[in-house]
């Protein structure tokens, strides 16, 4: 800051000036920071002995050594005469600096040189990508619409629209060996238990109607008549995404864990895992994989798909244990008494609330070798999980009952959990005749095949040593890997997807991985107290007001959400004023690995 003096016919007035670039001309300008007053003015308050150039030069220094200090209070004048410069954006977002800040601790701007490095192209792919990230988690849309809500970014972005396609084409290439450097760089950033690892398939569909040679017709997890691309993902038992895998939507989803496992043991170096699967992955192939002397599986098995004597072993009454209880117990005798009027209502809901299992070694023929392959199941029965399936069918039976008597049209459509699965439809008479009329009527038989099963869950796995409740614990967190997928749907609006050409395709999809990545690491920073929209919404309403010349105004209300996400990454932005240094500061701050 300086002092000017400002002569006129009338009078001679001081003045503090402040010299600043503006942002948007890159032009040099100053403001009025402060107005001492005329001549007469400071001569009356001060007295005609004081120089006042030297007094006003004093004063100069004296903000500036506040500003420096930021104590100073900065006052800004509105004019309601003045019209606002017509293009000129004066409110940024800064809560992608949160994700700049695990951005770069992954190390994926160097990630980004390294590659840009063996390539021979001009435009920044590390801005490219940071860009399509935050844009991912803060404002999904098209790669032409990202470039565009990008420029609200207190950072403007250096690359144009052409640029982000070209990119995309690179990611793609490098898909394997960014995936590969992330986990090695991810290490340093958060730990990553990798000795049980999730694995899991969904698919996404797109809004076209033909198929090509990425996007075929399959079986669509939302039930949609679209061709689609398939994405097999592994997670560590942090609830970390590992890697990834594109297939084509027509290929078996049982087909995708073999060549991404190979991939995690040749570029990840991991050699000793358990991987966790549902049922639909739970081919013998897959089990065989993992079935050595460094790598195991669990996987769900259905109880209703057991050969016949395995089924009436899992769904015997009897044999049944207790973890740390010793002896076996009768299902059936344990169901008398808790209907019994006599039962202390402490101990039924004891029991209600516990898992009992019984366990044993199965074989099963490999149809390629004609040998036998041995694994470990594990049957576990709830009372509570069975209470709470009969409630569920017992709403479906009303709602079937309903439609009815109602004569709702298509009751003979039936689909897997669908209330009309339990209609039954009659076009014969007792005597054998065609039925002049269609009669639907509830199927009873199906409902008492369905009872038989209620409260069983089995588990198949090649662990023998391991107590049953530790692999139970493992099997139940697969529900982390399903709601990845959920976040990546809903929050991070994987899709539509605005792209055809297949390089470009997976390019997208390696961005909403790393978006996810950085998504999970933030979360894990906040301690797990804080759902995926509030920490996403949160970040998007910090924005700023630009005060030219003095700094950033943060615009938005400070939560319990904003103080920990400063606790958390080390900065604070929740000031009355930011000033523009303090935030180069902050900026240069969140880009140190």
């Amino acid at each position: 800051m300086r002092l000017q003096v400002s002569k006129s016919k009338n009078a001679e007035s001081f003045y503090i000036i402040k010299s600043f670039r503006d942002k948007e001309s890159r032009k040099a300008t100053s403001k009025v920071v402060e107005k001492l007053g005329t001549r007469k003015e400071l001569e009356e308050k001060l007295g005609t002995d004081v120089d006042l150039v030297l007094w006003g030069r004093e004063r100069a220094r004296e903000l500036t050594r506040k500003e420096k200090e930021q104590s100073r209070k900065v006052l800004v004048s509105y004019s309601p005469t003045k019209q606002l410069e017509s293009g000129v954006r004066t409110v940024y977002n800064g809560g992608y600096l949160f994700l700049q800040h695990i951005y770069h601790e992954l190390g994926l701007d160097k990630i980004c040189k390294e590659i840009q490095s063996r390539y021979e192209f001009e435009f920044n792919l590390d801005s490219i990508l940071s860009r399509l990230i935050y844009g991912r988690i803060l404002f999904p849309a098209s790669k032409r619409a990202t470039l565009e809500l990008s420029k609200t970014l207190i950072e403007k972005p250096d690359f144009e629209t052409h640029q982000i396609y070209r990119g995309l084409e690179v990611l793609c290439k490098e898909n394997d060996s960014i995936q590969a450097s992330l986990y090695k760089n991810s290490k340093e950033v958060t730990e990553r238990k990798t000795k049980i690892l999730y694995f899991d398939c969904t698919n996404f569909y797109f809004e076209i109607a033909e198929e090509d040679d990425t996007r075929k017709f399959g079986r669509s997890k939302q039930h949609q008549p679209r061709p689609l691309v398939q994405m097999g993902l592994f997670m560590d038992a942090e609830g970390m995404p590992l890697a990834f895998c594109m297939e084509d939507g027509s290929k078996n989803e049982q087909l995708t864990m073999k060549p991404l496992e190979k991939k995690i043991l040749k570029d990840f170096g991991l050699s000793t895992f358990c991987v966790v699967t549902d049922a639909g992955l739970s081919s013998l192939a897959n089990r065989k994989l993992n079935t050595t002397k460094t790598r195991k599986f669990i996987t769900t098995q259905s109880v209703k798909k057991l050969k016949g004597h395995l089924r009436k072993w899992a769904l015997d009454s009897s044999g049944w244990q207790l973890e740390g209880v010793e002896g076996v117990f009768d299902l059936s005798e344990i169901d008398e008494q808790l209907h019994s009027d006599s039962v202390d209502k402490t101990l039924a809901r004891n029991i209600r609330d516990r898992t009992f299992y019984k366990t044993r070694m199965m074989k099963e023929k490999d149809p390629a070798t004609k040998k036998y392959f041995e694994q470990r199941i594990i049957v576990t029965f709830s009372f509570k999980h069975r209470n709470y399936q009969r409630k569920i069918r017992q709403g479906q039976i009303e709602r079937a009952l309903k439609a009815i008597t109602n004569g709702s049209s298509k009751l003979d459509k039936k689909n897997q959990n669908d209330y009309r699965r339990l209609i039954k439809k009659t076009t014969i008479t007792p005597e054998g005749e065609v039925a002049k009329k269609t009669v639907f009527t509830i199927d009873e038989e199906t409902i008492a095949k369905e009872e038989t099963t209620d409260g069983f869950y089995a588990l198949c796995t090649s662990l023998e040593d391991c107590d049953v409740s530790g692999i139970l614990k493992v099997s139940a967190r697969r529900w982390e890997i399903e709601e990845s997928f959920r976040i990546m749907k809903q929050e991070l609006k994987a899709r539509p997807v605005h792209l055809s050409r297949k390089q470009r395709i997976q390019a997208h999809f390696l961005t909403c991985f790393i978006a996810l990545l950085v998504f999970r690491i933030t979360e894990k920073k906040l301690g797990l107290n804080y759902t995926c929209p509030q920490i996403i919404d949160t970040l998007k309403s910090m924005d700023f007001e630009e005060v030219r010349g003095e700094g950033y105004r943060p615009l938005y209300t400070r939560t319990e959400v904003t103080d920990a996400l400063h606790d958390a990454f080390g900065f604070r932005t929740d000031f009355e004023i930011v000033p523009g240094k303090e935030m180069k500061r902050i900026i240069k701050q969140t880009k140190n690995r």
